[in-house]
């Protein structure tokens, strides 16, 4: 099932929690959903899944609007809400029993559910256990599952890797990808590298609209704008060396990265390149070019550069 989000404004009060937004995700596709604090991220999410009503603007999910068919969009989302409520008292094997029958998983489909369920989210070791005798990692896998138990066509997950180790973060992120392959998934998340390596695209909101919508290299090479490249030149005197590279048509700005070693940062005019040229120069000039590496902007840069104006 894909997504569709035309006009999105949700109001509370006079804040505009969600101004006008429209996207589309598509089956099989897993798009990140970044913002700092308060950008809309959750009340975007919230919204698909019809748990809160927009001010203005229409969602659909497949064939069904979020206006005449709530209760068919809820049956083919599972969701992982951020502070993921759980019952503690119950064991972990009642607790998804209880879900199942929730979300409408026919009774004699339930212990298959519940042991697949187990199995994908690795809790052989703690299905016996009560809710509040887990770690927090576990919690998570026991949220993840609840949000899978009714094999949904859409996942919205919320922050799921809150409060797991690396390792744990890693099995998740490979669980969302396999999941992503046939369902439609959308994942909120502040740790950037964990949204790069799980999402097959990255829409990043601010103050309520979309200020970014592409895969993680489109928004460097986007944000990037003008090629930056770290020189390393040997046998020379550096600031002859400085004064050769500033002389380049190409060349906007030449700083020191390391004296030692003789490292510069050279960043070049927009729209332009400077490597044949600074080869060329090594060349000319007897010099030892051992290093001439482009550096690519990094996402957080990106996020910094959309979010902090």
């Amino acid at each position: 099932m894909n997504i569709v989000v035309e006009n999105l404004t949700k109001i509370y009060g006079l804040q505009r929690a969600v101004d006008n937004i429209s996207f589309q995700v598509e089956t099989g596709e897993v798009l990140g959903f970044l913002g700092p604090n308060g950008a809309g991220k959750s009340t975007t999410m919230k919204s698909i899944t019809t748990y809160l009503t927009p001010s203005s603007g229409t969602i659909r999910v497949g064939n069904y609007n979020i206006y005449d068919h709530p209760e068919e969009i809820r049956r083919n989302i599972g969701y992982l809400p951020e502070n993921n409520p759980l019952y503690p008292d119950m064991p972990v094997i009642d607790y998804l029993k209880f879900v199942a029958g929730l979300q409408g998983v026919e009774p004699s489909q339930h212990k298959a559910r519940i042991l697949e369920m187990v199995h994908v989210c690795g809790l052989e070791g703690e299905k016996h256990k009560k809710i509040a005798e887990l770690s927090k990692g576990y919690r998570q896998r026991v949220g993840l599952a609840q949000a899978l138990i009714h094999d949904p066509e859409v996942l919205i997950l919320d922050e799921p890797t809150t409060g797991l180790d690396p390792n744990q973060i890693v099995e998740i992120r490979e669980l969302i990808r396999k999941i992503g392959r046939q369902k439609t998934v959308i994942l909120s998340s502040h740790i950037l590298a964990e949204v790069e390596a799980t999402c097959d695209r990255i829409m990043i909101i601010n103050k309520g609209k979309i200020v970014a919508d592409g895969t993680a290299d489109a928004l460097r090479k986007h944000a990037g704008g003008k090629e930056i490249l770290h020189v390393t030149i040997e046998d020379a005197q550096l600031n002859e060396v400085h004064q050769q590279l500033m002389k380049l048509e190409s060349v906007e700005m030449v700083d020191f990265v390391n004296k030692e070693n003789g490292t510069f940062e050279v960043q070049s005019k927009t729209g332009a390149s400077s490597r044949k040229a600074i080869f060329m120069l090594c060349v000319q000039n007897n010099w030892v070019l051992t290093r001439l590496n482009p550096i690519e902007t990094r996402l957080e840069d990106v996020f910094r550069e959309l979010t902090l104006s």
